[in-house]
C-alpha cells in the first residue's frame, strides 16, 4: 500500500450554501421558484453540524452569508441577521476551523432580483455595498473570501436555459450579467485589498475536462479549444489581477464532438447522471497552474444515496489531486460537497450529496461510513491507495 502524503497545513473540509441548507430563506428570489421549506434546519442545527465538522477531523469549512437574511428590504440591514453569521463564524473559530465565506452563491434579496439584479451596471453598487458591510462586520473572522460563486453557471442557467431564477431565455443578458459579475468582483477586491492589504481574495469556478471525441478529428479539437477558452479561462482572464487565489469546483468531464455534441462513455454515473471522471481533475489544475496563484478545490462531490461509490470517488479524485500537487501545481485544500445532504437547486431534495445523511422529516443527521473513511484522510493528512 502506497501512502501519498499532502502539504503541510493542507485544508480538509467541506462547503454548504446557504440556501440549500438554512431554510427559512423566504426573501430570496429563489423562494418564489424553488421553495426550500427549512431545508436542512441547519440555521438552528449548524452548532450540532460544526460538531460534527470537528469529529470528523477537518479543518475548513466553506460556507456563505444569504445576502436576502442580511438585506431583506433594501438598505435596511438587519441587525438579528448580522449576529446570527457572527455566531457562525465565532463558533467555527472556537473549533478551529478555518473559514471560506462565499458572499454571492445564486441568490439574490427579492428587492434586488425585482431591480433586474446583475442584468444592470447600475446595480453593482447595491453588491457592493452589501459586501463592504460583510467585511466591516467580519473581517476579523473570515480566512478566505469568495466573492462569486460559479458565475458563468449561473448566468446560463438563469439567462440561457430558463431553469434557474429568473428564467430567461436572452443571450444579451447572459453576456450582461457576466461583465457586471467581472465588474462587481474588480470593485469589491480593490475596495478588500484598500482596507487590509493582507485579505486573501477568491472565486469559485466551475472548470471542465475537455477532450475531443475523437483525437484525429481536426473540428472535434477546434470545439474543445473553444470549450476550454469560454468555459474555463474567458472569466478568470478577466480577473487576473484580481484574485488572491482561485477556487476549483469540479465536476464535470466532457467529451466533445463537432459542433458541441457531448459523447461521454459513461461508465460510473452518479444517481443524477453526472459521469464520474476523477481523471479530469489532474488536466483541469494542470491548466490552472499557468495563473500562478494558489488553488483550493472549493467543490468536488457526488449524488450517492446509498453510499456505494462516495469512498472510491474522494480517493481517486484526491489521488489525482496529490499527482498534479508533485507536478509543481500549488494546491493547498480541499472542500469536499457537500457536509449535509441538501436542498441540491432546481433538483430538490432527492439528491444526496453529502457525508452526513438527513432525515428530512425530522432533520435527524447521521454520518455515512464514507464521511469516516474522509475524517480518516482529514486526521493523517494522507492517502493511503
Amino acid at each position: 500500500m502506497a501512502v501519498l502524503r499532502f502539504p503541510e497545513n493542507f485544508l480538509w473540509g467541506t462547503a454548504t450554501s446557504a440556501y440549500q441548507v438554512e431554510g427559512g430563506n423566504i426573501y430570496s428570489d429563489w423562494n418564489d421558484y424553488y421553495p426550500a421549506g427549512i431545508a436542512c434546519d441547519h440555521y438552528h442545527k449548524y452548532q450540532e453540524d460544526f460538531d460534527w465538522i470537528a469529529k470528523l477531523n477537518q479543518n475548513a469549512y466553506r460556507f456563505s452569508i444569504e445576502w436576502a437574511r442580511i438585506e431583506k428590504k433594501e438598505g435596511e440591514f438587519n441587525s438579528r441577521a448580522i449576529d446570527y453569521y457572527r455566531e457562525i463564524l465565532l463558533s467555527l473559530k472556537n473549533r478551529n476551523i478555518k473559514t471560506m465565506a462565499t458572499l454571492f452563491h445564486f441568490t439574490l434579496p427579492k428587492w434586488f432580483a425585482k431591480m433586474g439584479g446583475f442584468t444592470k451596471k447600475k446595480n453593482i453598487f447595491y453588491f457592493q455595498r452589501f459586501a463592504q458591510r460583510m467585511f466591516a462586520e467580519y473581517r476579523e473572522l473570515v480566512d478566505f473570501w469568495i466573492i462569486v460563486n460559479e458565475p458563468q453557471v449561473y448566468a446560463a442557467q438563469g439567462y440561457l436555459l430558463k431553469i434557474w431564477p429568473p428564467k430567461k431565455r436572452n443571450p444579451i443578458l447572459y453576456l450582461k450579467v457576466l461583465r457586471n459579475l467581472i465588474l462587481a468582483h474588480k470593485v469589491i477586491y480593490k475596495n478588500f485589498h484598500q482596507k487590509d492589504p493582507q485579505v486573501r481574495i477568491g472565486i469559485a469556478k466551475n472548470n471542465q475536462f475537455f477532450e475531443p471525441h475523437s483525437s484525429r478529428c481536426t473540428f472535434d479539437k477546434l470545439t474543445v479549444k473553444i470549450a476550454n477558452w469560454w468555459q474555463n479561462h474567458y472569466f478568470l482572464n478577466k480577473l487576473r489581477n484580481h484574485l488572491d487565489f482561485i477556487g476549483l469546483n469540479y465536476y464535470f468531464h466532457n467529451k466533445i464532438k463537432f459542433p458541441f455534441f457531448i459523447k461521454n462513455e459513461n461508465k460510473i454515473v452518479s444517481d443524477i447522471g453526472w459521469e464520474i471522471y476523477p481523471k479530469g481533475i489532474y488536466y483541469v489544475l494542470k491548466d490552472l497552474k499557468n495563473y500562478g496563484l494558489p488553488i483550493y478545490i472549493t467543490e468536488n462531490g457526488l449524488a450517492d444515496k446509498d453510499d456505494s461509490l462516495r469512498e472510491r470517488f474522494i480517493r481517486d479524485h484526491l489521488y489525482w489531486i496529490w499527482k498534479a500537487i508533485q507536478e509543481k501545481v500549488d494546491v493547498r485544500g480541499y472542500f469536499y460537497w457537500s457536509l449535509l445532504d441538501n436542498f441540491e437547486w432546481e433538483k430538490g431534495f432527492e439528491p444526496r450529496f453529502g457525508l452526513i445523511e438527513v432525515d428530512y422529516k425530522t432533520s435527524e443527521r447521521k454520518p455515512r461510513k464514507s464521511a469516516f473513511y474522509y475524517a480518516q484522510i482529514c486526521k493523517t493528512n494522507h492517502l493511503a491507495t
